[in-house]
Formats: C-alpha cells, sequence, structure tokens
C-alpha cells in the first residue's frame, strides 16, 4: 500500500474508488455508504445531516491513523489534525460563494456572464452557495423571483446574465502556481422540474469547435486560482464562445467517465499535483457516459443491483427507500463515438430500470 487515507464528504464513492485503484489503504466518511464504497474501503462511517460531518471525522481519526485527509463536497471547510492533500481551507472558501467566483472570472479576466441588472429579464439565479446547480433557475419575472425566494428562505443568491448554449466542464490539475487541464466533459443535467439545472451525469470527452478554447481558459483560470490538486471548471459552450460559470476546488462528479475515457487514474494525479507534478497532456481512448437514475415516485428498493455491475455505481442496499427524484443508482456507457456511448448508456438504463418498478 501507498499510504493510508481519509476521504470525506457528502458523496465519496468516486474518490474511494480512484484511491483504492492508485494503491491506497481507504477510508470514508460518507452520507450514502452505498455498497460498492464498502468494496473500496477498509473502514467507513455514515452520516445523515452534514452537521454530524466533523464529528464522524474526529471519531474515524481516532481509529485510524491516516496519512492524508481528502475533503469533498460538503466537507470543504472542516478542520483535521489529518493533513489534507488539496487546497488550503482559505482558498477554497473563497470559491465556494459564487459571487466571489464572479468577481474572480472578472479581475483575471475571462468570459463569463455579468451580474445582471435589477430590471433585466430573463437572468439565471443561482445561490451563492452549494453545489450541483440544483437550486438554479432561470426567472423571467418578479413573480417567479418570489417564489423561487418561498422555496429558498433566508438564502443569498446572485442573479447573473442569462448564457445559452451546451453546459460543459474541464477537470484541471494544478500545483498553486500553473496548471494543466486534462479532460473536457459535456455535462448532463435533469432538464426539468425545480432542479432542471443539477448535475445529473456527464460524457466525456466533448467534441466541440471551442473545446480548444475552453482548455486553454480552464488552465488560466485553475493557475490564477491558488489551488492545489484538482479543480474543475464548468463553462456554457455558446455559439460565439465558452464562458465560465464556476469553480470546484475539488474532485468534481466527471471522475468516473474521465477516468474510463482517457485510462488515467485522478486520485494519482492529485497527490502528485499536491507535491509539485503535474500530469502530461492526456489522449481520449474512447467516450464514456454516466447518467444518474432518479426514482420516478417513491419506492423501496426490493432487488441487488449490485449483480448489474460494472454497467452500475453508487449501488444501494437492498430495501433502500427513495423518495420522489431522489438519486438512486449511476449508470454507464462507453463506444468509440459519442453516439455508440450514449446508445450503449440507453440500453443499460433500460435494463436497470426493469428492477427499479
Amino acid at each position: 500500500m501507498r499510504g493510508k487515507v481519509l476521504v470525506a464528504g457528502f458523496a465519496t464513492r468516486h474518490i474511494v474508488q480512484s484511491a483504492s485503484r492508485a494503491g491506497y489503504d481507504v477510508c470514508a466518511v460518507d452520507h450514502f455508504c452505498d455498497q460498492d464504497l464498502l468494496w473500496y474501503t477498509s473502514d467507513h462511517i455514515s452520516f445523515d445531516e452534514l452537521e454530524e460531518l466533523p464529528d464522524a471525522i474526529s471519531r474515524m481519526t481516532a481509529e485510524h491513523v491516516f496519512d492524508m485527509l481528502v475533503l469533498t463536497s460538503g466537507a470543504e471547510e472542516i478542520l483535521s489534525p489529518v493533513p489534507v492533500c488539496g487546497s488550503s481551507r482559505e482558498i477554497v472558501n473563497r470559491f465556494l460563494d459564487k459571487l466571489d467566483i464572479q468577481h474572480f472570472f472578472e479581475n483575471i479576466p475571462v468570459p463569463a456572464p455579468r451580474l445582471a441588472r435589477k430590471d433585466e429579464s430573463p437572468v439565471m439565479v443561482k445561490p451563492r452557495r452549494g453545489a450541483g446547480g440544483w437550486r438554479n433557475a432561470v426567472i423571467h419575472n418578479v413573480d417567479e423571483l418570489t417564489l423561487w425566494e418561498s422555496h429558498y428562505p433566508d438564502v443569498p443568491y446572485i442573479r447573473q446574465e442569462l448564457i445559452k448554449g451546451i453546459p460543459a466542464s474541464v477537470c484541471c490539475f494544478t500545483n498553486g502556481t500553473t496548471a494543466r487541464a486534462i479532460a473536457v466533459n459535456e455535462q448532463i443535467l435533469r432538464g426539468q422540474g425545480e432542479s432542471a439545472y443539477g448535475f445529473s451525469g456527464s460524457v466525456t470527452p466533448i467534441e466541440h469547435p471551442h473545446a480548444a478554447r475552453m482548455l486553454a481558459l480552464a488552465e488560466q483560470i485553475a493557475a490564477a486560482s491558488g489551488c492545489r490538486g484538482t479543480i474543475g471548471v464548468d463553462f456554457v459552450l455558446a455559439t460565439d464562445g465558452p464562458y465560465a460559470i464556476e469553480i470546484n476546488p475539488r474532485f468534481q462528479g466527471t471522475v468516473d467517465t474521465v477516468e474510463a475515457a482517457y485510462e488515467c487514474n485522478l486520485f494519482e494525479f492529485h497527490v502528485n499535483a499536491c507535491q509539485g507534478m503535474l500530469p502530461i497532456q492526456q489522449k481520449p481512448v474512447r467516450f464514456a457516459a454516466r447518467s444518474i437514475l432518479f426514482a420516478d415516485n417513491d419506492l423501496r428498493l426490493e432487488v441487488d443491483l449490485k449483480k448489474l455491475s460494472p454497467l452500475v455505481a453508487d449501488i444501494p442496499w437492498p430495501g433502500t427507500f427513495f423518495e420522489k427524484d431522489q438519486a438512486i443508482v449511476s449508470v454507464y456507457g462507453t463506444g468509440a463515438s459519442r453516439d455508440e456511448a450514449l446508445s450503449v448508456l440507453d440500453k443499460n438504463i433500460s435494463i436497470v430500470r426493469q428492477y427499479m418498478r
């Protein structure tokens, strides 16, 4: 083993799996603790609410001696005696606030949606803090904004110019001063309901006329951020070019498709970048797609989906109850082209859905 690592956050399976494949002894503090998380960990602790996360980390660190701690979504600001492998708490905190991200983009500068005027519509409304885009919404008038505010009372937010295009992202690695962008991704969003802009999967790589420009902008952003290790930069690919949307100073939800498409190990890249060594430019060997399946209605999953692995991941335990719109499982597809990968993904989704009725 190369060392003992603790991965902590709301959902960690993708990082835990990458770390295990890189040769580390991995423990996890995770909200879900799905079946396949246990396949890659020597110990785990689950938690229900995010305010329970610091105590869960403390209990885990009291039981084991760790060489490093990797913090992901929900855990970025937690203090621990274990050395953090990643960006400093101060730098991470800056990029957890979307208004601070807005000012950062303006100061570099890079193309980004501007803050909207008070009389402007439609606009994109985003909570200043939070991941995954689940509460983002396009607002057309005062009544819609009032309704949004009633759903999320006391939530600070920003209003941005609405940019139409393809949601995309770039996976980067930075040593604090320079950066390497290694993968471009198409993001799959829910596309409907109150969580229309919520992340629900990815296709890697994305083929687009502005992909090279997006890579260059992502490296500029990552290098200027002061972050260390992996960093994700979200974009909208508009007809006139890419617009930077957000910065994710942590492992991204695209880990699975990036590793499958580029045949690389992102955890190893992350550790190396934190030590000052950036990866070489990567070339994709295939297209990889991931889609998160959500419950159409309240349901109790009685079957064991682990028999469908490796077509699926984030595998729930039999008997788990899911409320409507709650994430159930991830499904994959790969192929020599985007169309082939999506076709395989659709076939695999059809197989999985037979067990979700």
